[in-house]
């Protein structure tokens, strides 16, 4: 039996090499793989820094954290989000003593618009970041935000965690804000099977990035030469009686750090990272032109041909015809996997019910897709037998329901 899974990540010989590689090199903490893949995936983004870290958590958490500390910004100070999105992004925002503020989406791409940001703005009070989502690989109308984040007097960070390379006016998400967010979790586009990075041109943000994924220490070097016996922190502050930064800290912090494996993985996928980006691309395009006698039925994902597709999302048109309980139901029979499109946070997911009565019919395309929305894979993995095999099971399944 075929079975088509959402995401999948085969370990070829150049990825077992990077493994070995780094268990003989006698360090898997973190080491210079993670500064090699610092530097990789800030050249390919396009901006000056990266920081890798544990997770795409850990990388939301850090990032507002670094606001937080730079800017001054309080406790309790609202972020302008989209309440479609994985529960991580909101989760980070109150972890980090915030406040989510939802506007909703736009029905054919998913993400939050500058008209309804807007409209948030100027109804809400106490605002300081604006925290748009590139959702499945859509790019959020940045230069739009940006301009209203310069007219509100607001800070802008970007959550790329599902679209690594999509390309936004000729530059990658990622490098259109003061600092954006990536996870190179299992299912997505560039693998590592957890880690996460943030990327800025910021050196001072950079700077604290490195502090708050390390506990809040004081040492500044982006990869530790003591074993060198070189340290510049410690040679800044001789004279002082047993000085050691790793071990004094001037701000509280986190333990984000990562180990070499991840960075090593991740350096092995990043070189294939344009050849990704083709093919998931050509799955999304081949499969809507396959599907498109479907369009009655359902909503295919929006073409084009500068998104890095995390999945193929798809939303039901005709809810009398068939629900998507069944219709998943269906596929999952079939050897098809599929997964929910994540629901609208205030209303849908449990953990956030005491915000439902707050957004109640306030959210009516976030709610609508977060009910009938899910999505399937598109992934680099899949063959053409796959691609036809998804087409000939959505026919003969919706066939049956006519």
């Amino acid at each position: 039996m075929i079975r088509i899974a959402v995401g999948e990540f085969k370990l070829g010989q150049k990825e077992k090499k990077a493994l070995i590689d780094v268990i003989d090199s006698g360090r898997i903490s973190e080491g210079k793989k993670t500064f090699e893949f610092e530097k990789a995936w800030a050249d390919y983004i396009g901006t000056k820094y990266s920081i890798a870290v544990n997770s795409g958590t850990s990388a939301l958490i850090s990032g507002l954290t670094a606001l937080k500390y730079k800017f001054g910004i309080k406790d309790g100070s609202k972020v302008i989000t989209t309440p479609l999105t994985f529960i991580a992004t909101i989760n980070a925002i109150l972890h980090s003593g915030l406040k989510p503020v939802f506007v909703d989406v736009d029905r054919d791409t998913l993400i939050i618009t500058p008209q309804n940001i807007k409209r948030a703005l100027d109804k809400e009070s106490g605002a300081s970041v604006i925290l748009p989502v590139h959702l499945m690989g859509y790019p959020v109308d940045m230069e739009a935000i940006n301009e209203l984040a310069k007219k509100y007097n607001l800070l802008v960070m970007e959550d790329a965690a599902q679209a690594h390379g999509t390309i936004y006016k000729g530059r990658r998400v990622g490098s259109l804000s003061e600092l954006a967010v990536f996870s190179f979790y299992i299912a997505h586009n560039i693998q590592a099977g957890e880690m996460g990075a943030i990327t800025t041109n910021d050196y001072n943000i950079f700077k604290l990035l490195k502090k708050i994924k390390a506990h809040g220490r004081m040492c500044e070097c982006n990869v530790c030469t003591r074993s060198l016996g070189i340290c510049p922190p410690l040679d800044n502050y001789q004279g002082k009686e047993d000085f050691d930064p790793r071990f004094c800290h001037d701000m509280i912090g986190f333990n984000f750090k990562i180990m070499e494996f991840q960075a090593a993985l991740g350096l092995t996928q990043l070189k294939k990272a344009d050849q990704i980006f083709e093919i998931r691309n050509s799955n999304v395009k081949y499969l809507n032109e396959r599907l498109s006698r479907l369009n009655n039925i359902l909503q295919l994902p929006r073409y084009s041909k500068n998104i890095s597709y995390l999945a193929y999302p798809i939303i039901i048109k005709d809810t009398k015809m068939i629900s998507r309980l069944m219709l998943r139901r269906d596929l999952e029979k079939e050897g098809i996997e599929t997964r929910p499109l994540f629901g609208c946070i205030p209303t849908q997911q449990p953990a956030y019910h005491f915000l439902k009565s707050q957004y109640k019919n306030k959210l009516p395309n976030a709610e609508y897709i977060g009910a009938n929305g899910f999505y399937i894979g598109c992934h680099q993995y899949l063959t053409k037998e796959d691609l036809d095999f998804i087409v000939d099971t959505f026919l003969r399944i919706l066939k049956k329901k006519e």
